[in-house]
């Protein structure tokens, strides 16, 4: 039954499977979506010439993201217990909380656009915020 499930954690992993479809839909359209979403110029100009490394790149991220996605299913009671659950979770959520807050300091100068850092890095820490609501409501139940 839907109520059984936990909001929280649905809404993290519909937020992680967006943010893999992005990444995906960023492969198919190309360079102009790189720009679009802030790439650095070196990728741009990567995908541009047609090499593969911007693409396998941003897939590797749509893997992770995609996993994710399924650990936070795992986490709300949708789908069926994953392995180490509770410390993914908490990796998971550490992760997009770091990337979050570390993010402006972290990528500064690292030739990505202003644009892209902070937006990204707010995206981070909303998504990390969902994240550790849901993981504080399941903590009992999975610790």
């Amino acid at each position: 039954m839907a109520g059984e499930y936990n909001l929280a954690l649905v809404i993290a992993a519909a937020l992680s499977a967006l943010a893999a479809v992005l990444h995906v839909g960023t492969i198919i359209a190309g360079p102009s979506w790189y720009r679009l979403f802030g790439a650095g110029e070196r990728f741009i100009r990567a995908a541009e010439a047609g090499r593969t490394f911007p693409a396998v790149v941003t897939a590797a991220i749509a893997l992770v993201l995609l996993s994710w996605a399924a650990f936070a299913l795992s986490g709300a009671g949708v789908i069926a217990p994953l392995p180490l659950l509770l410390p993914a979770l908490c990796a998971i959520t550490l992760v997009y909380l770091l990337r979050g807050i570390a993010g402006p300091f972290v990528l500064a100068n690292t030739g990505r656009s202003q644009r892209f850092i902070v937006v990204s890095s707010l995206v981070c820490l909303g998504f990390g915020v969902v994240h550790l609501v849901g993981l504080v409501q399941v903590w009992g139940r999975l610790g």
